[in-house]
C-alpha cells in the first residue's frame, strides 16, 4: 500500500473504534483502518443470532467499517486471519473446556491475534504505520522505564482485564484514544460527527448467540449426570459445556438450599455441584504469568487481584513460584475461582501483571 501512516486503527464497525479513528484524524494524523476477517463458516451458528465477535454477522461489521472509513476518508485494509483464529482461539477454547476449564478467549485473541498477527499480516501486506490504536477503554503509564496498563477513566467500561497479557514491546506501539473518556461521551462525540455507527450496539459475547456448544462435535455435548462430591446423582445436565464454576441458576435440582457448580468432569460427562461454602476459596495458583515489570517480584507482593472481568478486585498476597507462576492468597475467601480464567493483579489502577488460573 502506498504511503506511511502515523496510525493504523483496529476497527470493528462499532462506535468505539470509529470514534478513535475520527479523533486521531482530527488531531492531524494520517490514519489507515485495519479489520480482521475471522468468521469461516465452520461453526453452525444461525443467521440472526445475538451479535458477537465470531459469527455470520461479520460481513455486516465489515460493511459498517467500510462505511465509516469512506465517511472519514481513510483506507480500510481487511486482513484474513480465519485460519489463525481457528487454531489460536477456537481450538484453544475447545481444548480448555474439554479439560474441565473455562477459558477466556478474549485474553488469547488480544495478545496473539488482535495485537499480534493482525499487525504482522498488515505489515507483510505493505501497510506501513508507526503506532496502532484501538477503541479499547484503557490507559498506559510508565514505571521504571516500562509501560504498564492503567485502568480507563470510565471504570465501568475498563478493559485492562482482557488486555493484561500484552507485553511491554506490544504496548510501545499502542495507543488508546478513548482511555480518558466515558462511553456516554464517546457516543456523544460520534453523534456530533455524524458517524453512521453512533447508535450501533456493541458486541456482548464471544460466539454469536452465546451458545458455546456449537463449537463442539456431536458426541461431545450430550446429556449426563449432575452429582454431588460423593457421586450421588442429583439431576441431569444437557451438556457440560453449558455450565461453569459458581453457576447457581438453571441446575434443575429441587432443594431448600441452593447448589452451585463446583467443577465439570468431561471425562465422565458430569457436572459436580456443592453448597456455597464449598466454592469459596482463599487461594489460587496461576500459570502463564506475565509481569509488567519484566520479571517476577523478588518477594511476596501485596496487591489487589481480579479473578474475572466483573469481579471486584480483592486484597491479597501474591507469591511468585518461578518465572511463569504465582500463588494468590486472598485476605477473604472468594467465590468461584475458576480454572482457565485470568487473574489480573493491580496496584490501585495500574496493572502489575497476571496469569491464567490453574
Amino acid at each position: 500500500m502506498d504511503g506511511h501512516f502515523d496510525y493504523a486503527v483496529g476497527m470493528s464497525g462499532g462506535v468505539d473504534s470509529s470514534t478513535a479513528a475520527a479523533l486521531l484524524l482530527e488531531g492531524g494524523h494520517s490514519v489507515v483502518g485495519l479489520t480482521m476477517r475471522i468468521w469461516d463458516g465452520s461453526v453452525a451458528i444461525r443467521e440472526g443470532a445475538k451479535h458477537a465477535c465470531y459469527g455470520p454477522g461479520e460481513e455486516e461489521d465489515i460493511a459498517a467499517t467500510e462505511a465509516v472509513c469512506r465517511q472519514l476518508g481513510i483506507k480500510l485494509v481487511v486482513v484474513d486471519l480465519r485460519d489463525a483464529y481457528r487454531a489460536l482461539v477456537l481450538d484453544s477454547f475447545r481444548a480448555g473446556y474439554l479439560a474441565g476449564r473455562t477459558p477466556n478467549p478474549c485474553v488469547t485473541c488480544n495478545r496473539q491475534v488482535k495485537f499480534g498477527l493482525l499487525l504482522d499480516q498488515a505489515a507483510a501486506a505493505g501497510v506501513a504505520f508507526d503506532r496502532f490504536a484501538t477503541g479499547h477503554y484503557a490507559r498506559l503509564t510508565e514505571r521504571d522505564g516500562r509501560l504498564h496498563l492503567r485502568k480507563a477513566a470510565d471504570r465501568a467500561k475498563d478493559q485492562t482485564y482482557f488486555l493484561h497479557q500484552l507485553t511491554h514491546e506490544q504496548l510501545r506501539r499502542i495507543e488508546f484514544p478513548l482511555g480518558e473518556l466515558t462511553k456516554a461521551l464517546v457516543r456523544e462525540l460520534a453523534r456530533g460527527r455524524g458517524l453512521a455507527v453512533a447508535e450501533r450496539p456493541e458486541s456482548q459475547d464471544f460466539i454469536a448467540g452465546g451458545d458455546y456448544s456449537v463449537l463442539f462435535q456431536a458426541g461431545q455435548v450430550v446429556p449426563g449426570d449432575i452429582v454431588d462430591e460423593q457421586g450421588n446423582v442429583l439431576g441431569r445436565h444437557d451438556g457440560f459445556v453449558h455450565y461453569t464454576v459458581g453457576q447457581r441458576k438453571g441446575l434443575g435440582i429441587a432443594s431448600s438450599e441452593p447448589w452451585y457448580v463446583l467443577r465439570t468432569v468431561p471425562a465422565r460427562n458430569q457436572v459436580v455441584v456443592s453448597r456455597r461454602q464449598d466454592i469459596l476459596s482463599s487461594r489460587l495458583t496461576a500459570e502463564a504469568a506475565l509481569w509488567a515489570a519484566g520479571a517476577p517480584p523478588s518477594a511476596p507482593l501485596r496487591c489487589a487481584a481480579r479473578i474475572r472481568q466483573k469481579h471486584a478486585e480483592a486484597p491479597a498476597l501474591v507469591t511468585p513460584t518461578g518465572p511463569a507462576g504465582f500463588t494468590v492468597d486472598f485476605d477473604d475467601p472468594q467465590l468461584a475461582i475458576t480454572p482457565g480464567q485470568a487473574v489480573v493483579l493491580y496496584d490501585d489502577d495500574v496493572v502489575l501483571g497476571g496469569g491464567i488460573i490453574a
